[in-house]
């Protein structure tokens, strides 16, 4: 047993738990079950390498700081950057913390494969209500966007503009100072012609000479 604890692969296994079960809090929710599992195999990992108890607590820190920030990242910003520096505290925190570059390695490859797996929990148990409402926010922001891009596109139906280059039979037209990507009915129309949207599908605008 004293064998096992003492190999460098066993980082791995440890943080690889131990940031299995943490993420999978953030993601499912288990009513705290998996967060006091992560919380265990964490401090444990930091505990068989270091001696030093202020410097299990700064690694602590840095490694659930690290943790927050992905967390803060998925409920209210959302789009990745404070995750990839939480991601990065995790893995400098197990680095260090490891007796040797392999055990490091390892620990490193732990906290990835964590978090990688963590994902396979959305399969079984229930997802957070967080990640629902932000999936619900994203589509509908995008639902609406598209739908005033629409409305905007769909004004175009019966003016007149100018190519801006050859219709080959697509190309650039301008349409009251504005560009936009435009599309003849297989027709080549070339540079400076005046010609008129006929229909808008979407932002697919279709033109006629004229």
């Amino acid at each position: 047993m004293e064998a096992i604890m003492s190999s460098d692969w066993i980082g791995l296994i440890i943080i690889g738990l131990g940031t299995l079960f943490l993420l999978g809090e953030i993601l499912v929710n288990m009513r705290g079950v998996f967060a006091v599992l992560g919380i265990i195999f964490t401090v444990y990992y930091f505990y068989m390498f270091l001696t030093e108890p202020t410097t299990i607590v700064i690694m602590l820190i840095i490694y659930f700081v690290g943790l927050l920030l992905i967390f803060i990242d998925g409920k209210l910003i959302n789009d990745g950057t404070l995750a990839t520096l939480g991601l990065a505290g995790m893995i400098l925190s197990v680095a260090l913390t490891a007796p040797n570059f392999f055990a490091g390695l390892y620990a490193v490859i732990g906290v990835i494969l964590g978090g990688a797996l963590s994902f396979t929990f959305l399969k079984v148990f229930k997802r957070r209500n967080m990640w629902s409402k932000i999936a619900l926010k994203d589509r509908l922001t995008k639902e609406a966007g598209y739908s005033s891009l629409n409305e905007n596109y769909v004004q175009l139906v019966g003016k007149t503009g100018t190519t801006l280059t050859d219709l080959r039979p697509v190309g650039t037209i301008a349409i009251d100072g504005k560009d936009y990507s435009a599309i003849s009915n297989a027709q080549w129309i070339k540079k400076g012609t005046v010609v008129q949207v006929t229909e808008v599908d979407g932002t697919r605008i279709l033109v006629k000479e004229i």
